[in-house]
């Protein structure tokens, strides 16, 4: 089968399925999804969200941030995971945002890539979807799903993208991020994988 139409198979039923699909981390501004996104490495978007609520009832800016103690933000954030990391990256974050860009995330994936905790996977789904800028990050359901499906054969996630970002559209980037995760989760996992059960594999296999 030609690259483009296996693309265009994944495209179509992506779009049948999940048309519209929405962030899945609860957050209120740019600063909230930062912290929301470094909360989720290693973590669940469900116990993120569970978690997040009493963190920025605390503190859901920069500056109120800082004046909580590390170990205060470590209590509400354990079920996360890390906490002890992530706690004092959240802390020390957030004096960066005050110290460098008067309390307000940065629209570049450079400065964010600079903060701690935030690598570039973070960073991209900063800049998709705070800023709207496009974006497609590469979490390990992309990561699997684009081996799977033939899309890359790489094994760097650095090329997984580049090779992901050829197949589509640059205005579809963020939109097809999301399908791709919401798709893997319903129909496409790392374990029990079924065939039948699998609109993407099985259309795939049937050509």
């Amino acid at each position: 089968m030609k690259h483009q139409a296996r693309v265009a198979i994944i495209q179509k039923i992506l779009n049948e399925h999940f048309p519209d699909p929405a962030i899945p981390l609860t957050h209120h501004s740019s600063y909230t999804l930062l912290i929301a996104v470094v909360l989720s490495a290693r973590s669940t978007d469900v116990r993120v969200n569970i978690v997040t609520p009493q963190l920025f009832a605390a503190a859901s800016t920069p500056q109120d941030m800082v004046k909580l103690p590390v170990s205060a933000i470590q209590a509400i954030i354990r079920p996360c995971g890390l906490s002890p990391q992530k706690a004092q990256r959240i802390h020390d974050l957030s004096q960066i945002l005050l110290d460098r860009y008067e309390g307000q995330v940065p629209s570049s994936l450079e400065k964010l890539e600079q903060l701690p905790g935030v690598g570039h996977k973070t960073a991209s789904v900063v800049m998709a979807q705070a800023f709207h800028i496009p974006a497609f990050p590469v979490d390990t359901h992309i990561y699997r799903s684009a081996r799977r499906w033939g899309l890359s054969q790489a094994r760097s996630i650095v090329v997984v993208e580049e090779d992901l970002k050829k197949c589509f559209r640059k205005e579809d980037w963020i939109r097809v991020h999301l399908q791709i995760i919401y798709y893997c989760r319903a129909f496409c996992p790392a374990r029990g994988h079924q065939l039948n059960q699998c609109p993407i594999c099985k259309a795939l296999g049937d050509l």
